[in-house]
């Protein structure tokens, strides 16, 4: 076991350097997308009429903090984002709450990153608070 925590901790190492933000590129995106609201339309094949099929809304600062996708019946799911209480134009979601078709919340996700800026762990926990799952993320070298 301990060999495995040196490789990976090696497999860290040896990773190009990530910004302790994000990236330009992200940023330039975010800027971008200052109060956005994103209207995605599909047509299904032979239909006529197109349909909603997700709307995504970004805040003052080019985060999305709104997803919806839609079905035929309305709503089918939204995910709200949060970030960190004034927080900037860099700053990484830290927390996303679903919800189904009607408006229930059902899983409170939690991101935590590592000190580079990736994702390390995911936590999903149930509406009542209860810890569901954790997904953890492991960064390997070619």
């Amino acid at each position: 076991m301990k060999k495995y925590l040196i490789l990976l901790l090696l497999a860290f190492v040896a990773l190009p350097a990530f910004s302790q933000s994000v990236s330009d590129a992200t940023i330039q995106k975010r800027e971008n997308r200052r109060g956005m609201v994103l209207k995605e339309w599909n047509t299904a094949a032979g239909a006529k009429m197109p349909f909603l099929d997700h709307v995504t809304t970004y805040d003052e600062l080019g985060r999305k903090i709104e997803e919806i996708e839609y079905a035929s019946y309305g709503q089918k799911s939204r995910v709200v984002s949060e970030y960190p209480p004034d927080s900037d134009i860099t700053a990484k979601v830290v927390r996303e709450i679903e919800y189904n078709d009607r408006d229930k919340v059902v899983r409170i996700r939690k991101f935590e990153y590592n000190e580079d800026g990736s994702k390390s762990r995911q936590l999903n926990y149930y509406p009542n608070g209860k810890l569901e799952s954790v997904k953890v993320f492991e960064y390997v070298a070619k």
